[in-house]
């Protein structure tokens, strides 16, 4: 490896892994990070729903079990994206931490390596990866994903409110370490969160004075094939995580992002001869506006509504 750590810094790192109906992308991501050079003390799953684990146990005999592996299950009703997130943290003893998702593939063996140099900083509370697309994904999503996740890597802190906006405060826990002491000191994720569990932490770590680092060369291939009905629900849930949170989203607005992001997509679809796919990513951007506006008034509408502009059901009952 190119990396160099002083003595002093190969401390202990977990993995915690929320897995819902883990398959194929499950089992690439435990190989690849038993894999990694910097090596990983525990990987701690918080499934939710036995029968799927035990589906997958059943569907690849080949799956391996590790000692390294600690699996706990909870019901679809305990989920919660920042408590169970929080739950995990409490099972680690590890002085540092990953979160990822079920479907995050590290693309090379120097994934958790390039993330814990970065945690070197001592003002660095989190460092997040980058992510990439797989062969297979729609240019809206290659698109997307280049847009929120630049080649370049970048240190933010409360001095870049002014200039960056919404973006000060961007994180992923589809990639991305913590220092657990800081994450305990600053009360960890919260709790109850429909979404945005790891932008609120980033935007509270920043506002007592941390730094939010992204590692462009800590990739993990990620994207998803939502169908339009799919982007207005998750829209949804994003625009009601920020009316819960107004102490961080109310102070930077995120819209003239989201308008920035479409008229880049449309330009990038017209430069690159693919004006046919102009209209249906407008159609798609329709609903991901609509599930916003609509999320950001929850609060107005009757429940029956609620429940059925949300992608997360359970969190309503």
């Amino acid at each position: 490896s190119d990396l160099r750590f002083g003595e002093d810094f190969m401390e202990q790192v977990d993995v915690i892994i929320p897995a819902y109906k883990p398959g194929e992308k499950y089992l690439k991501l435990i190989d690849m990070l038993l894999a990694q050079t910097y090596p990983v003390h525990r990987i701690i799953v918080m499934n939710t729903e036995e029968k799927y684990y035990q589906k997958l146990r059943y569907d690849h005999p080949r799956m391996k079990t590790d000692e390294k592996i600690e699996v706990n299950h909870l019901s679809k009703r305990e989920f919660d994206h920042g408590k169970t997130r929080n739950r995990g943290v409490k099972k680690s003893t590890a002085p540092y931490f990953i979160m990822m998702t079920d479907d995050a593939v590290p693309t090379d063996t120097t994934l958790v390596e390039r993330l814990m140099k970065a945690l070197e900083d001592p003002e660095v509370a989190v460092a997040y990866g980058r992510q990439v697309c797989g062969p297979d994904a729609d240019p809206f999503e290659v698109y997307a994903r280049s847009f929120n996740y630049p080649e370049e890597s970048m240190i933010k802190s409360r001095e870049d409110i002014p200039r960056l906006g919404i973006k000060t405060f961007f994180c992923s826990n589809v990639c991305a370490a913590y220092k657990k002491e800081i994450f305990t000191t600053l009360g960890g994720f919260p709790s109850p969160t429909i979404f945005n569990e790891d932008m609120i932490y980033a935007a509270n770590a920043i506002d007592h004075g941390y730094k939010v680092a992204y590692v462009a060369d800590a990739t993990v291939e990620h994207f998803h094939r939502y169908t339009n009905k799919q982007q207005f629900q998750r829209n949804f849930d994003l625009a009601v995580s920020q009316a819960d949170h107004p102490e961080v989203f109310d102070r930077v607005k995120s819209e003239s992002e989201g308008v920035r992001y479409v008229k880049s997509q449309i330009t990038y679809l017209w430069n690159h001869q693919m004006k046919r796919k102009i209209f249906p990513f407008i159609m798609q951007s329709g609903c991901k506006l609509l599930g916003y506006k609509l999320g950001k008034k929850y609060t107005k509408l009757p429940v029956w509504l609620v429940k059925k502009c949300s992608m997360n059901q359970e969190y309503w009952k």
